[in-house]
């Protein structure tokens, strides 16, 4: 069942259009949501929620008015055109909008419509984790587990005569445990999902995923504090490109590249990143957490390389940029929800698999940290200077993974850390998270695989060894 008709999606853009705009967007949205949180062994939440609503984008002569509304009753409709036409503006200047090309993907294919499952599976899901989790020693002290899931259909018509729909279902679990002795305390996390339906769960173990942060948080109880001072860094894949994510894909979106608040400002055709780095961001990406047929503008979600062999190629786009800059739309204008503008965001951003093994980095390294997984972390966007906590870190000694260290947190500039990746892996993995911009959250993969960069500062309280590291 569509979510407007067409004719009542004509009448309203038909009557925002009597204002004298140059463009009229609509965007409608209907969203399901649940959440299921277990904590000490018992079920502590469970909780569901449904939005429905729809957004108008006006542009008057350069000048953009937006409007949303709750109610999809043609008359509620017809009255929101006529207020988005009451206050447009116009702007006395021109726009224009990237060229619209492509063809949208199939649908994602949902086998098990997550609302079509009681909560007693997933309740039971949840417990079975906890007490895998709590099986692993009698130093795991708390575990906490949740479920979540969304089911997200959007509409996009346009004055052109753009007409697009989208349906996005994802599913998702998070483990985390805290381990304690003797006063110290260690926590780990582990939170798999994708776009899927509750089939995901036939190939994504619950309890597996429970173990392996559970273990984790024991292993670190053991860990010696980190060292500190310039060493070599392998960053492990999957999570690990947050980093990137975070202190280069937000400066290569064009809203920042058209304010030149970012170092990429003007750096198409230049050596951007070490010769063996090819970054991507692909919407198109089968089942993964940022992808979309089409982006919230309606425009053809595309595998859009960014950085080719250490050069820049191209930054990603909404529409309005797009014209703005006079390049083609990449398919990456998207909002929060119908209470949102659109603005150039990610997909699924990843640094491509190289040509070493993990096995082949680590034996080339004769001290450095290993930097497993990545937690959360802080970024100037205008700059790229970053800190990110390490989670599961250990020390390469002699070409060999060593001792577990805990506390260390690595210290860098994005732009400058490209250039000093020598080494990159062929075992490319991504992981879900939730981006944030101005706002508005939207769900996104970072990747990569396992990468070494030649020197970074690693801060942390350990006694540093003999060599190259020092505190």
């Amino acid at each position: 069942m569509p979510l407007l008709e067409q004719s009542l999606v004509d009448s309203v853009i038909k009557r925002a259009l009597r204002s004298g705009a140059d463009f009229v967007e609509l965007f409608v949205e209907r969203k399901r949501n649940q959440s299921i949180s277990v904590e000490e062994s018992k079920v502590q939440r469970v909780s569901s929620g449904n939005d429905l609503g729809a957004g108008l984008r006006i542009i008057h002569q350069g000048t953009v008015s937006y409007v949303y509304t709750e109610d999809l009753s043609e008359d509620g409709l017809l009255k929101t055109a006529d207020l988005a036409a009451q206050i447009g503006r116009r702007g006395g200047g021109k726009f224009a909008f990237g060229e619209l090309t492509g063809t949208p993907k199939n649908l994602q294919r949902i086998e098990v419509p997550p609302d079509t499952v009681g909560a007693e599976a997933k309740i039971e899901l949840l417990l079975e984790a906890d007490q895998a989790a709590r099986a692993v020693s009698g130093a795991v002290k708390q575990v906490a587990v949740g479920y979540g899931q969304s089911s997200q259909e959007v509409l996009v018509a346009t004055s052109e005569g753009i007409h697009h729909a989208d349906s996005r279902t994802r599913v998702r679990l998070m483990v985390h445990a805290v381990a304690e002795r003797n006063g110290e305390i260690q926590t780990a996390m582990e939170a798999p999902g994708m776009q899927r339906g509750f089939e995901f769960f036939d190939d994504t173990s619950a309890a597996e995923y429970a173990r392996a942060a559970a273990e984790r948080a024991v292993a670190l109880l053991d860990a010696a504090p980190s060292p500190a001072g310039q060493m070599a860094v392998i960053i492990g894949n999957e999570f690990g490109g947050v980093l990137f994510h975070e202190a280069c894909g937000h400066g290569l979106e064009a809203d920042f590249v058209g304010k030149g608040s970012t170092v990429f400002t003007g750096k198409i055709g230049q050596a951007v990143a070490s010769p063996i780095v090819t970054a991507i961001d692909d919407g198109t990406m089968p089942s993964r957490w940022g992808t979309l047929t089409v982006d919230d503008e309606g425009v053809p979600t595309r595998r859009n390389v960014l950085i080719q062999d250490g050069v820049l190629v191209s930054y990603m786009y909404d529409r309005l940029r797009a014209g703005q800059q006079h390049h083609p739309v990449t398919g990456n204008g998207r909002r929060q929800s119908y209470q949102h503008l659109p603005i150039p965001r990610m997909t699924n951003t990843f640094i491509a698999a190289g040509a070493h093994t993990v096995e082949d980095i680590i034996a080339a390294t004769p001290r450095g940290l290993y930097a497993k997984k990545l937690g959360a972390g802080q970024v100037d966007v205008t700059s790229g200077d970053f800190v990110f906590a390490v989670t599961e870190g250990y020390l390469i000694e002699g070409g060999r993974i060593g001792r577990p260290v805990r506390g260390a947190t690595i210290v860098g500039n994005g732009p400058r850390a490209l250039h000093k990746i020598d080494m990159v892996a062929n075992d490319l993995k991504l992981a879900p998270g939730t981006c944030g911009k101005e706002g508005q959250g939207v769900p996104v993969s970072v990747g990569q695989p396992t990468i070494r960069i030649s020197e970074l500062t690693v801060g942390g309280t350990g006694v540093v060894p003999g060599g190259a590291m020092r505190q």
